[in-house]
């Protein structure tokens, strides 16, 4: 069996920026354990397969180690792959997903806008060891949705953290967030979640469905513009809409090719 596959960098108009996920479609699903390999096989953050419905698109992602329950990057990047790539003629993508619901995304000229669940993060306990893995200063304020969602007071502080990637691993989250106001930016943020086999993530979709509510009830505005602070950066326009977010970035192709599966 010959499956296509594709390779874009997302929340980028550069090539070797941003986040790079890989893009599989299908004509119907293969055994999860087939998806699970292949994703392990690219050995990036992320890879998405879809199937198309009625309504649009079905839409997994699966990390190296398991499937995730939503990933921002790499349905950007499948976006991007529909509309550049696999002639998708209308402006907007719809794709059904098992845990996160519909996601739309937008063409709109260069960019692409998705609509995505907003998810606030809520204040809890310092978890034991936290702080001491992620090697910074003490931060402000810990809270937590899916993922843990830590405050430090500046972007220096983000920029200059050297987490304990082993002991990250054992925390109870799929990830852990942190996050600071920017000094060009409403607000830049980090994200590790080496238990997922991702040691630090270049840019995270799913963490601004954290990090977009938070800074948004800060700084008392709905429009916000952000920076991942990762080694390939990503810049993302950012807005919330109710329960809603919505996450503007670009991509840029890297990859066309085909995988041989027996």
């Amino acid at each position: 069996m010959t499956i296509p596959i594709y390779q874009a960098d997302a929340f980028t108009d550069k090539l070797f920026g941003g986040n790079p996920a890989a893009v599989c479609p299908l004509t119907e699903w293969l055994p999860d354990e087939t998806m699970q390999q292949i994703a392990k096989e690219n050995n990036l953050a992320e890879t998405a397969f879809f199937v198309k419905n009625n309504t649009g698109y079905l839409l997994r992602w699966f990390t190296p180690e398991y499937e995730i329950d939503l990933c921002g990057h790499a349905t950007l990047a499948a976006a991007h792959i529909l509309f550049t790539e696999l002639a998708y003629g209308a402006d907007v993508i719809n794709f059904e997903t098992v845990k996160a619901g519909t996601l739309t995304v937008k063409r709109d000229g260069d960019k692409y806008t998705m609509d995505f669940p907003s998810r606030p993060p809520i204040p809890i306990e310092t978890p034991n060891g936290l702080i001491e893995a992620l090697g910074g200063s003490e931060p402000t304020a810990i809270l937590r949705s899916r993922d843990y969602f830590v405050v430090y007071d500046s972007e220096e502080e983000i920029a200059e953290l050297t987490p304990d990637m082993f002991a990250l691993s054992k925390m109870d989250t799929v990830g852990i967030i942190v996050t600071a106001p920017g000094k060009n930016s409403d607000f830049v943020s980090r994200f590790f979640a080496p238990g997922a086999g991702i040691p630090e993530d270049p840019v995270t979709g799913s963490a601004h469905c954290n990090l977009i509510p938070y800074w948004a009830k800060v700084f008392g505005k709905d429009k916000l513009h952000a920076y991942q602070l990762s080694a390939r950066k990503g810049e993302l326009w950012c807005e919330l809409k109710g329960e809603r977010v919505l996450m503007s970035g670009k991509a840029v192709t890297y990859l066309r090719g085909s995988i041989v599966v027996d």
